[in-house]
C-alpha cells in the first residue's frame, strides 16, 4: 500500500494521514487513532491495520509489511463487509459485490 492509497475506506483517510498524525502527536493509545478523520469508527475493517502501524511507531520499528496493496486491501475488505462482519457508513468507498 502507498503513503496515499486509503487506510480508512469509510472516511477517506490515506495512510499518510494515519502515518502523520502517529508522528505529530503521538497519541499514547491506539484507539486515539480515531482523532484522525475518524479512522478505525467505521466498518472496523482496518483497525488491526492501525493498530499494526501505532505497534510499529512505537516500537520504532520500520516497514509496512502487515498491509497488502491497495487494490486487494479494498477486494479483502469487501468480503469482510459481504461476510456481515462490518457495515460501512454512508459515504463510504464501495463495496465490490464479487
Amino acid at each position: 500500500m502507498e503513503l496515499d492509497d486509503e487506510l480508512c475506506l469509510c472516511f477517506h483517510v490515506s495512510r499518510r494521514k494515519i502515518v502523520n498524525f502517529i508522528r505529530v502527536t503521538k497519541p499514547q493509545r491506539e484507539s486515539q487513532l480515531s482523532e484522525c478523520f475518524g479512522a478505525g469508527t467505521g466498518c472496523g475493517w482496518c483497525r488491526p491495520f492501525l493498530k499494526a502501524l501505532f505497534r510499529q511507531a512505537a516500537s520504532g520499528e520500520q516497514g509496512d509489511d502487515t498491509l497488502p496493496p491497495a487494490v486487494e486491501y479494498a477486494r479483502q475488505r469487501s468480503r469482510y463487509v459481504a461476510d456481515g462482519k462490518g457495515t460501512p457508513p454512508p459515504g463510504a468507498a464501495p463495496v465490490d459485490p464479487r
